[in-house]
């Protein structure tokens, strides 16, 4: 007869010498078979329900919760389940240490470009700060979310036309709009089947030997019990990675998806590369607001680029009236 964890923890209490509580035992066994079921989602792949979608973000926030199950384990010698869960945890760490350990530099030489994602809540963000991290990061190519008529007018007001005149932006009401805009000419492309919220795609005409294409990214959020296929869809049919002789690409925005959700792991697997993760910074949060702590803060924004676009540098910052944090990233386009 197959033996469970209960009956193994169990026969261990009756060895001679040691007495310990059976709800001790339960409880522990419990709390590892719940930690277990949490650890497979990600390990798996399985996020196909709004449920398993939320446990999914908060991947990073098992593996502490693994090691005090380790460590409990050990020090009440139940030791199938230290093996057990200290396996699994050692798999999670594995999976999401990587993302704050920045890699070597690249030396590269080509055209810089600075590129930045805010999700503007929508439109409520404060377009005077947006233009302020737009200017002290000299960016070049910006990602707009939930971007309303009222507030692409805003941001004009507070100079953004000035220092990025070229545009396309397709704003609207509530949280559909998203735009791109850019110091450089844009040429507007279709590179993004229709979705619920817009994800405008265009050629950024650089001044260097090469072009590169961008796209400002806003899938569904998988919250709604009708929503996870269509935000699977909405991230499954961003474009590849382009083929030998086109430009190279990027794409920015509030993915609404963590590294550890099956849509975006399967984006990398195609050829782009995170760029807070090469940077190091893929653990630092970009949602909720700064200082919330409900729901715990994780990482949806992100700036992915394709081969031939090097990463230099990643760093976040706060923009009042937002749910999100800004995402700016510096990057070099090679050639």
């Amino acid at each position: 007869m197959e033996r469970t964890l209960d009956d193994v923890e169990a026969d261990e209490d009756r060895e001679p010498g040691r007495r310990k509580s059976p709800a001790v035992t339960a409880l522990l066994v419990l709390a590892a078979l719940g930690f277990l079921g949490w650890a497979a989602l990600p390990l798996t792949g399985y996020d196909s329900n709004r449920y398993a979608a939320a446990l999914v973000a908060l991947t990073q926030y098992a593996v502490p919760v693994g090691l005090l199950l380790v460590v409990l384990a050990l020090v009440l010698r139940r030791w199938l389940t230290t093996l057990v869960v200290g396996l699994v945890t050692a798999a999670l760490v594995a999976s999401v240490a990587p993302r704050a350990i920045p890699d070597p530099p690249t030396p590269v030489q080509g055209t810089p470009l600075n590129v930045m994602s805010a999700n503007l809540y929508f439109g409520e963000a404060d377009a005077a700060r947006i233009v302020e991290l737009v200017r002290s990061n000299d960016v070049d190519v910006l990602s707009l979310q939930e971007l309303t008529p009222a507030l692409a007018a805003a941001l004009d007001r507070a100079g953004l036309a000035q220092v990025l005149p070229h545009r396309v932006f397709e704003a609207h009401p509530g949280a559909e709009g998203t735009g791109i805009a850019s110091r450089y000419p844009l040429r507007s492309l279709a590179l993004v089947p229709p979705t619920t919220m817009r994800q405008p795609s265009a050629l950024v005409d650089l001044p260097g030997s090469r072009d590169v294409e961008f796209v400002a990214v806003h899938p569904v959020i998988p919250v709604g019990s009708d929503t996870v296929g269509d935000w699977r869809r909405e991230i499954t049919v961003l474009p590849h990675t382009p083929a030998e002789g086109r430009p190279p690409r990027v794409l920015a925005g509030d993915f609404n998806a963590t590294l550890d959700h099956s849509p975006l792991r399967g984006l990398l697997g195609r050829g782009y590369a995170d760029a807070a993760e090469v940077a190091g910074a893929g653990l630092a949060p970009t949602w909720p607001r700064a200082g919330a702590w409900l729901p715990p803060p994780v990482t949806i924004d992100h700036v992915l680029v394709s081969e031939g676009v090097v990463v230099q540098d990643y760093r976040t910052f706060e923009v009042a009236g937002a749910d999100h944090r800004a995402v700016v990233a510096h990057l070099v386009v090679a050639g």
